[in-house]
């Protein structure tokens, strides 16, 4: 007989880690566990600089947020351990983020915060409290699959589902992890919980934008980070005119039209950032939409391996978080380094841009199994449209 979290055991043998970051998702994930019987364990982890974000709204992992799940952990009677990650998150996501940014990419931390803290970090705190489980308030689900191990999918409540910020959790994490909300049917059905288990974060607000990015100004946290790493250079349009000057391609984004302080008679949006040569590329609307994606960092949960793509697979891709999975052909491709993988979409999307995630879905139905993603390391449009050569011989592929 197996328990609800799908293991061999009885509740009161079982220990659950829970992650709990301060809001109401993990907050009512630890109640509903410790009301079930399991012995639960809370951890919370400090990513970034404790006193900065006391007050501030939208905070996570820091500041309030650690109180507020000390708090919670007292009332169902739990222990609660909080974690100094600063330094590791500074690395592996702050900095990594600054990086991507500077190197012209739109990074997502997100999705490297849950590969490289919660679910590789986190996961061996839970091991060696003895866990059997680490459990988090995440909207995915995931079950058992015929063919051993467990899948991940969507949420029931295809507003709040995460799966795109979850691609890059691997099959030997997935067996170790749980998320008890990914079947419940909406954000007001766990708050009804909350209220319901007594919880004092019932009605807290939800975390807003990025974490360590306050008010989403991310040139404010790169400029800090990397005082002296952003150049100024030139606007571009993809005919080759220069049409004016920037102060940094931090200031930018893949698809962008508020903002470019121009003026010339029609509209402009930015199409690519040229960070070897700090130069912001701008064209029409047309020239973002994207057919072909190339991608790096793959993570693959498929059945059959990536090696035997064939002519290819056909999957949903999402491209944005905020976007529906759409159909497209993943394949393998040659490239100059090697084999490379390569999602060919049917019809084309706007504003992809290099540094973002590429989520593949088995279809594109709401409940859908996530196969894997990658980050978008380059794009083709639909001319293969090149970036201006302009004044210099060295304008590369747009990407």
């Amino acid at each position: 007989m197996r328990n609800s979290l799908d293991l061999p055991k009885d509740p009161a043998a079982t220990r659950v880690v829970v992650a709990m970051s301060g809001g109401v998702d993990s907050s009512v994930v630890a109640a509903l566990l410790k009301r079930e019987g399991y012995d639960v364990v809370g951890v919370t982890l400090q990513l970034y600089d404790h006193g900065a974000a006391t007050h501030r709204k939208g905070a996570c992992c820091a500041g309030q947020d650690i109180h507020d799940a000390r708090r919670v952990a007292e009332a169902i009677g739990i222990p609660h351990y909080v974690l100094d990650y600063e330094s590791r998150f500074r690395e592996a996501v702050i900095e990594r983020f600054a990086d991507s940014y500077l190197s012209g990419e739109t990074p997502i931390p997100c999705v490297e915060c849950n590969r490289s803290i919660k679910f590789r970090d986190l996961l061996e705190t839970a091991k060696d409290l003895g866990a059997d489980a680490l459990a988090t308030g995440h909207y995915v689900a995931s079950r058992p699959l015929a063919t051993g191990g467990r899948g991940l999918y969507r949420a029931a409540d295809p507003e709040r589902d995460q799966s795109y910020f979850l691609y890059a959790t691997t099959p030997a994490q997935l067996d170790l992890l749980r998320f008890p909300l990914g079947e419940l049917a909406d954000k007001a059905a766990v708050r009804a919980l909350a209220r319901e288990l007594g919880l004092a974060v019932a009605d807290k607000a939800d975390s807003q934008d990025i974490c360590f990015v306050p008010q989403g100004r991310y040139s404010d946290v790169i400029t800090r980070l990397k005082p002296h790493a952003a150049s100024p250079g030139e606007i571009v349009h993809l005919d080759g005119r220069v049409l004016g000057r920037h102060e940094g391609i931090i200031h930018y984004t893949v698809g962008q039209r508020r903002g470019l302080g121009l003026s010339v008679g029609e509209p402009l949006y930015v199409v690519a950032l040229d960070a070897d040569a700090a130069r912001v590329v701008v064209g029409p609307r047309e020239a973002l939409a994207t057919r072909v994606i190339r991608l790096r960092e793959v993570n693959w949960l498929g059945d059959v391996p990536l090696t035997d793509l064939g002519e290819g697979v056909e999957i949903a891709a999402r491209v944005r978080s905020t976007r529906a999975p759409r159909p497209a052909l993943l394949r393998r491709v040659a490239g100059e380094g090697g084999p490379e993988i390569e999602v060919a979409l049917l019809a084309p999307e706007d504003g992809v841009s290099p540094g973002q995630a590429c989520v593949f879905y088995e279809s594109d139905d709401p409940r859908a199994r996530v196969l894997g993603g990658g980050v978008i390391a380059k794009r083709l449009g639909t001319q293969d449209t090149a970036a201006p050569a302009a004044r210099t011989a060295t304008a590369p592929a747009l990407a």
